[in-house]
């Protein structure tokens, strides 16, 4: 077994420098979905062996908590009807095997933010998914026209009861980074976000620390081996 690298695709320039190590470059989307799949195909060196959609995500499942683990047996691709992409069953297993409390089951691919309550139960009705987030479903449409193996492991950021202030879903910047300016233009046209901007933060912080100790645990190219 030689070495290997995997490209890992998150949503925040947060969540590349967690994953970022030994056998694994990184892209931050930063929530620009229609650049996405070339910004991927424009990655895809010949040294690149995977393809991860890796980071925090929101629950649909009501039961799931902040900072568990999701691993996807499937992508479900909403802006296919009913299309799923199957994620690679041996690397996906080796996942499973390192986060021994993980959930396993479908993700789904939103390329807008799922925002309220009402839209995670809709959701969750049309796809029976996990959790969503706004990459997955893009980076498995082009692992698979590359015939390159392809994984997806989240972390609830939110729960499925939970809505996102519109501060937090201003601060996503095109390259990944966050908006602090946006974020506070948002709060100061109506401070009652606070309270809400405050809970998500920190809920947000639990994923990211969930992240990072996953990172540690899987070791070089997040344990994708050939």
């Amino acid at each position: 077994m030689g070495d290997v690298t995997v490209l890992a695709v998150t949503g925040l320039n947060r969540e590349a420098g967690i994953v970022a190590g030994p056998g694994v470059i990184t892209l931050a989307s930063g929530g620009d979905i229609a650049s996405l799949g070339r910004r991927i195909e424009a990655a895809l060196t010949p040294d690149i062996d995977a393809i991860v959609s890796i980071g925090i995500a929101g629950a649909l499942e009501p039961s799931l908590k902040v900072g568990d683990a999701v691993i996807a047996a499937r992508i479900s691709l909403p802006h296919q009807g009913k299309g799923v992409l199957l994620c690679h069953e041996a690397w996906s297993a080796r996942l499973a095997d390192a986060l021994p409390q993980a959930h396993r089951g479908v993700i789904v691919g939103s390329s807008r933010m799922v925002v309220d309550a009402a839209g995670k139960a809709e959701l969750y009705r049309q796809t029976d998914a996990l959790c969503v987030d706004m990459e997955s479903h893009i980076v498995a449409e082009v692992a698979a026209a590359h015939g390159l193996p392809f994984a997806a492991l989240r972390f609830i950021s939110d729960g499925a009861d939970r809505a996102l202030p519109k501060a937090a879903q201003a601060g996503m910047k095109p390259d990944g980074g966050m908006d602090i300016l946006a974020v506070l233009r948002s709060l100061a046209a109506d401070p009652r976000q606070l309270p809400a901007l405050i809970r998500t933060g920190r809920e947000a912080e639990a994923a990211f620390t969930a992240l990072a100790t996953a990172r540690a645990r899987l070791g070089p190219a997040l344990g994708f081996s050939t």
